[in-house]
């Protein structure tokens, strides 16, 4: 029996060998006019880093997304100082590397973005995710509403991991297997990249950490978070495919994250509006109390939390089922979209 590794593989497999749908019909929206390119109401001469195949069977580099939507090749650049193969080692490399990747983008050109393969920024992360519960208070009320409780919001922010394997591609399937879940929820979030690592950071210095923004969907099991495994969250929220980001990271001199629109819609239709002024605790807070006592290092992912609108608070609840479209947007970053696709039995 396949499994859903075996799925994802095998998905990303034949989207390279060209044996499914071209990687341009694969990224059209569900619904309306448009592309990926450029990202509705944000900054059009930010700098989008991605990671890409340019052709089936080729291997995974580093690209420069440009405001026409033409994506060029980082490999490249004469001397860059850094892998450019590997989101993480350009992060490692420091500004001065940055600043090359951005006269490499302003000068250079390369194909049509709608013609390569995106895959997450960091396809392999080396640790967890980060991720920060309850950090929108309508969501916190919400949650409570359903569990029939009434504490009080936490005073410091709640955190838990995703496992790496649930890192998924930006317009990749997820998978659904009736005997793991039914109960498959959407959580839009806002993405931080860590750029310099350390431990202790105060809050104060805390956005001087920051590599850059990204969009992810905290993708989880329902059934499987609330009524297996003593009710913790880990499992639920660690599916092999549940964590679909990208399309690209937008590096933080290019983008304030205060007041970024977010959006989850499904089959077109807005299930989750709401914007990152609304988060209880902001980035810097985030990052000073994960530190804390815990050493965070450069490419390290941190999903900043949910507003309301989740699936399971609705009446009655809504799932996600085979067929579905799942589109997360971070106005200013982008849009993912990934469509619900049942595993071969």
């Amino acid at each position: 029996m396949s499994t859903r590794r075996d799925f994802l593989h095998l998905s990303a497999a034949a989207t390279a060998a060209g044996i499914v749908a071209s990687p341009a019909a694969a990224q059209a929206p569900a619904t309306g006019p448009g592309r990926p390119i450029p990202p509705a109401g944000g900054n059009q001469t930010a700098l989008r880093l991605a990671t890409f195949i340019p052709e089936a069977g080729g291997a995974p580099r580093l690209g420069a997304v440009r405001p026409d939507g033409h994506i060029v090749d980082l490999s490249t650049i004469p001397n860059p100082g850094f892998d450019p193969a590997r989101m993480v080692s350009l992060i490692e490399a420091g500004p001065a590397a940055l600043e090359r990747v951005r006269q490499a983008a302003a000068s250079g050109d390369g194909p049509s973005v709608e013609t390569v393969r995106l895959l997450a920024p960091i396809p392999a992360p080396t640790r967890n995710i980060y991720a920060v519960g309850w950090n929108y208070l309508e969501h916190f009320a919400e949650g409570q509403a359903v569990r029939g409780t009434h504490a009080e919001y936490p005073s410091h922010p709640v955190f838990f991991t995703k496992g790496v394997n649930t890192v998924n591609g930006p317009y990749d399937p997820i998978p659904y297997d009736p005997t793991v879940s039914t109960a498959i929820d959407w959580e839009v979030e806002l993405a931080v990249i860590i750029g310099t690592g350390g431990r202790n950071i105060p809050e104060a210095d805390a956005m001087g950490h920051v590599f850059g923004y990204s969009v992810i969907n905290d993708t989880t099991a329902r059934d499987m978070q609330i009524k297996l495994h003593g009710g913790q969250w880990f499992k639920g929220k660690s599916l092999d495919g549940y964590g679909p980001i990208g399309p690209w990271i937008v590096p933080a001199a290019d983008l304030d994250p205060g007041d970024l629109r977010l959006q989850t819609r499904v089959n077109g239709v807005v299930k989750q509006e709401a914007s990152t002024q609304q988060m209880y605790f902001k980035v810097a807070r985030i990052i000073a109390e994960l530190s804390h006592g815990l050493t965070l290092v450069p490419g390290d992912i941190i999903a900043t939390g949910t507003p309301p609108g989740i699936g399971n608070a609705r009446k009655p609840p809504e799932f996600l089922k085979p067929g579905d479209v799942m589109e997360t947007e971070v106005a200013g970053i982008g849009t993912l979209r990934n469509v619900i696709q049942a595993v071969p039995s």
